[in-house]
């Protein structure tokens, strides 16, 4: 599966779950992750914690979420917890 249908089921997951995101949103989202040139699990995991934190979809918070998981090579989502908590964006 392409990395682009493994994010589309994603967001589509995200749809039939009560997370209704715009076109314009959905097409920063693919924007966003060839910009930063990072992985399927970065914008995902990107993706799942700007809505969890930000309580909608922030552009600006998505880009550096894509950006700190890339520089940091997080690979799982407990991964992504301990890092978020160690610069305060969660708690």
């Amino acid at each position: 599966m392409k990395n682009s249908e493994q994010l589309a089921y994603f967001l589509e997951n995200l749809w039939t779950k009560g997370f209704k995101l715009t076109d314009e949103e959905v097409h920063f989202i693919y924007f966003g992750h060839k910009y930063t040139n990072t992985s399927i699990i970065h914008a995902k995991l990107a993706i799942s914690f700007t809505l969890q934190i930000q309580m909608t979809f922030d552009r600006s918070f998505y880009i550096s979420l894509l950006e700190l998981f890339e520089l940091h090579q997080i690979e799982t989502k407990k991964e992504a917890i301990l890092l978020l908590k160690q610069n305060d964006l969660m708690h």
